[in-house]
This record gives C-alpha cells, structure tokens and sequence, in this order.
C-alpha cells in the first residue's frame, strides 16, 4: 500500500474545527490561533517493548497514543484543537491500520481534536503525536507555582494502570481486572478539569511516571524544598481489592500510566476543590502538603512511615564510549 493511499483510507477524516485552515493533505498544516490566546504544544512517542507490548490491540494504541498528549494539554490548562501523527510501520496491516485509527479518532472526537498531518514510514512500530491547543494569554498552568502548605491533590484513583501491567493468568481475568486493564489501555485524560483550574491550582502536572516522580517535578520546579503524602488519604480503586494493601500503595505512589491530574492548591480554596469535584463529577482528594523540609515524606495517620524503594518510572540511557581516535 502506498503512503498516500495508506493516509487517504485511514486518517483523512473531516474536521468542525474552524481554526483549522489546511489540514492532512499538504506539505503542512494551517492553522489559527484565536485572537488574545496562546499556543501550548505538546508530544510524546510510544515505542514497541518500551511503553506497549506487542499483543497490545491497534484501537487501544490509537486511544492512549493521543490519550497521553491530551493529558499534557490538561495539566496545562489548555483546550485541545489539532493534532500531528508520526507513525512507523513494518507493515501496512489493513485491519491493525483501521482499528488504530478507529481507537484514535474515538477520543478525537470526544475533545473536537482535529488531524492536521504528520508523517508514515516504514520500520519497527513506533507512534509519535504531537497536539496543540489554546489557553488565553498568560492562562497556561504550569509546575512551577507551589508554595510552602499548598495542598496537594490528585483526580481520580492511582495505581490502577500499574497494577494492571502485574502477570496474571488469563483465567484469572475478571471484570475488576478488566476495568484496571481498560485504565491502563484507554486512559481519562482530564481535559475538564484542567480548564476550571485557573485562578485555583498553584501547580499541575499529569501523572505519567508515578505520583513521587511527578510530585517531585512539582516540587523542584517550584523551587521548594518537599511534600508530605499521607497514604492513608490516596484514592486506590475498588477494583484493586485482591491485590495486598502493600502492593496497592506501591503501585499509587510509584506506578505510571495513570494520566491523572496532581496539582497544588492554597489551603484557603478546599471548598472550591470540593465543589469542583461534585460539579464536574471527578473524584479530586487532597493527599497531602507542600513543606519546607527536603524530599517527600510518607505518612500513615501523621506517622512517618518507609516508602517504596524507587520513585517511580525513569528512561535510562547506556552511555556511548569515544573511540579513541
């Protein structure tokens, strides 16, 4: 199949957006950004082995492909408009194109996301998205805001996508497991409840590498020194119950994958944080504190307690040798 047709069958598909001008076809896109509003671009690339696995299926690939990014659209505060799709393929496999384009378009649609190009080649599998979208001038979130006794706290339920990566037998695959598979699969990026956070949140950051790591981006970013997560307070999901409380906490402190939200806010504006939750309908817990004393500390009902052995995910690099010349 060529290039051109291999675009023009799958990811061609029209567009309600009117600040698209041009869109796939071209040798680049137009676009408009709307008076007194600013750009926030964001990308990330899934490799094969690296963020998914082979058996994986196309449609849950598209999904979490353009998932991932609208997740760091959210955690800016931006609402998502275009979309860039860099696919290399080994093979223009008709059924495995039409079910990823599929999953893809599914959650473009929810958010108004229009393809405006990108790029195929041939080669191991590899999905690259880069998505933009619009906040007004001087709006954007962002991770460098936190203050000493700013709340933390985080959207939804963490762990779930960590603890759906555990090896389980496929008899043993229930509806609990099920729902934890889809979390990791099609995550929730929370689009929604990054554009109410304005005026509200000191700090946002989507949870991708687990909530120690990211909170500690917070952390750093901020220019503070740490933070106090009291585990007891962390929303673990139901269908987690037949994992130990251990692995459980494991998995919500160091696990990634989950795209939520963790965010700062000053302690005056619980009750916006509340009300906020009950009016978008997305569970929102406070977890813990902003502090003055170096790294994150756990706790377990106020009492210091020992935390997992590592942070959470890191991509590691073997370092090249210089041949000598």
């Amino acid at each position: 199949m060529r290039e051109f047709d291999l675009i023009q069958r799958f990811f061609d598909r029209p567009t309600k957006q009117r600040q698209v001008c041009l869109g796939v076809g071209d040798d680049g896109a137009v676009l408009q950004v709307p008076e007194a509003h600013e750009l926030v671009v964001v990308t990330d690339t899934l490799v094969e082995g690296v963020h998914f696995r082979a058996t994986d299926g196309a449609g849950d690939l598209g999904y979490k492909a353009l998932a991932v990014n609208l997740s760091d659209l959210a955690a800016m505060g931006a609402v998502p408009v275009w979309a860039l799709l860099n696919l290399t393929l080994p093979e223009a496999n008709e059924q495995w194109l039409r079910q990823f384009s599929d999953g893809f378009f599914r959650l473009a649609m929810q958010h108004d996301v229009a393809l405006v190009g990108g790029d195929t080649t041939r080669g191991p599998l590899c999905i690259s998205v880069t998505a933009g979208g619009w906040v007004s001038v001087g709006q954007a979130l962002t991770r460098s805001g936190a203050a000493v006794n700013d709340r933390v706290w985080i959207t939804g339920t963490v762990g779930d996508a960590a603890l759906a990566l555990a090896e389980r037998p496929v008899a043993d695959i229930d509806s609990e497991t099920r729902w934890l598979l889809n979390r990791l699969h099609r995550p929730t990026p929370r689009v929604g409840i990054g554009l109410a956070l304005y005026g509200l949140a000191s700090a946002v950051i989507d949870i991708s590498d687990g909530l120690l790591a990211d909170l500690g981006q917070i952390v750093r970013a901020s220019g503070q020194a740490g933070a106090v997560i009291e585990t007891t307070s962390l929303p673990l999901s139901p269908a987690g119950k037949s994992y130990p409380l251990e692995d459980r906490l494991t998995a919500a402190l160091t696990g990634g994958d989950d795209y939520e939200l963790c965010l700062t806010v000053p302690p005056s504006e619980s009750d916006r944080m509340r009300m906020l939750s009950r009016e978008a309908g997305v569970l929102l817990t406070d977890v813990g504190c902003i502090t003055a004393h170096a790294g994150i500390t756990l706790t377990q009902s106020g009492v210091p307690v020992a935390g997992p052995r590592r942070d959470g995910y890191e991509h590691v690099w073997p370092v090249a040798r210089e041949r000598d010349s």
